[in-house]
């Protein structure tokens, strides 16, 4: 088939699995097309996690007009027994002559097996077909996959001249509405969103999504990290915290003994000689969080930063100039060289206007 053929059904495929943004985690988003005589007969989405896969909801809508049919996947299908049955087994069994894949499944369950076994069974594969699109859209799986931490994002907001708040710790607002609007879908595609004490205390955030859309987002579990005690009572995150799931970070350094924290806030104290930063990377990894929303002040943009955990940056400039000397800039740490020439560098550099408000996006790490 034409190459741009391809390229055209598997970007339908990748539009598809989108859809399942924000539901289908700890599981990747997986979108698939059926194509007969050169028109898409049926098409599938993963919408969450346990329920069927694309490739089984696209077949099964295709019926008998899959046999001798082409098949369009992000991922490969898997080939192990979990929360659904195996897609390879529905993939063979419906009879199409040609599967198109995007990217293998780095689970080492299924890795490549898949795409063997349906070439043993005479089907023709091809693999590779907008993998680095595939790749990008499932970066918090490949992340957990490979490297059995979370994707770390950073999200903040600061002036022209590169101010996240005044001098007096003042910060609402940077930016303007559409901005802080445009967080919301930044948020429904983690799994987690991390703020340090002080912003806690000072913004006194609520830290979820608006509960828009059809579904509504899965809300994210809301982590506050360090401190001098338990959270207040009449926070925002304690008040609410029996209807969305909170976590307070501690170090075992400072505090030896559990604080006791309000309503159902959870209390989790980190005892490792080591770095606390990346100690709260496993304990998510072990939870099955795979993506870390990271919008807390100064301090913790830093720390993240310096302990080289960033993957992903959003940064909202708005038009606006504090001219003040002592106001807080995003990373205020002390660990540059000095030269330019050493700058962190993004890659895959997005901008896009929110309102007067521009969004810098951008990738520190390829998967």
């Amino acid at each position: 088939m034409n190459p741009e053929t391809d390229i055209g059904y598997m970007r339908l495929a990748l539009s598809l699995a989108e859809r399942g943004m924000g539901w289908t985690s700890p599981n990747p988003m997986v979108g698939a097309v059926v194509v007969r005589d050169g028109k898409a007969i049926a098409e599938g989405y993963h919408p969450s996690c346990g329920e069927a896969h694309a490739e089984r909801i696209a077949l099964e809508k295709a019926g008998g007009q899959a046999v001798g049919a082409t098949l369009y996947v992000t991922l490969e299908p898997c080939a192990h027994h979990g929360k659904t049955p195996p897609c390879l087994d529905c993939v063979l069994a419906s009879g199409v002559a040609r599967v198109v894949i995007a990217m293998e499944d780095p689970n080492p369950l299924v890795h490549g097996k898949s795409i063997q076994a349906l070439r043993d069974n005479g089907i023709e594969v091809a693999v590779g077909i907008c993998e680095k699109e595939a790749r990008v859209l499932n970066y918090p799986f490949l992340s957990s996959m490979l490297r059995q931490r979370p994707w770390v994002t950073l999200k903040y907001a600061m002036t022209l001249d590169g101010k996240i708040a005044t001098s007096t710790g003042d910060s609402k607002w940077v930016s303007g509405e559409e901005s802080r609007a445009g967080v919301q879908d930044i948020r429904k595609r983690h799994r987690a969103i991390l703020v340090g004490f002080r912003t806690a205390l000072t913004d006194d955030p609520l830290l979820t999504c608006r509960e828009t859309g059809d579904p509504p987002p899965r809300q994210p579990l809301r982590i506050v990290l360090g401190g001098i005690g338990g959270l207040p009572p009449s926070s925002q995150l304690a008040a609410t915290s029996t209807q969305f799931p909170t976590l307070h970070v501690l170090s075992g350094q400072r505090w030896q003994n559990p604080i006791r924290e309000p309503g159902d806030v959870e209390g989790l104290l980190i005892t490792t000689q080591g770095s606390i930063l990346h100690e709260l990377m496993k304990v998510l990894y072990e939870r099955e969080i795979d993506s870390l929303l990271v919008e807390g002040g100064a301090r913790t943009l830093s720390s993240f930063m310096e302990a080289g955990l960033v993957d992903e940056i959003y940064a909202f400039i708005a038009p606006k100039i504090l001219n003040d000397f002592d106001a807080l800039s995003p990373f205020p740490g002390e660990g540059g060289s000095g030269l330019m020439s050493d700058a962190i560098q993004l890659q895959r550099v997005s901008i896009q206007t929110y309102g007067q408000d521009v969004l810098v996006h951008g990738y520190l790490t390829e998967l």
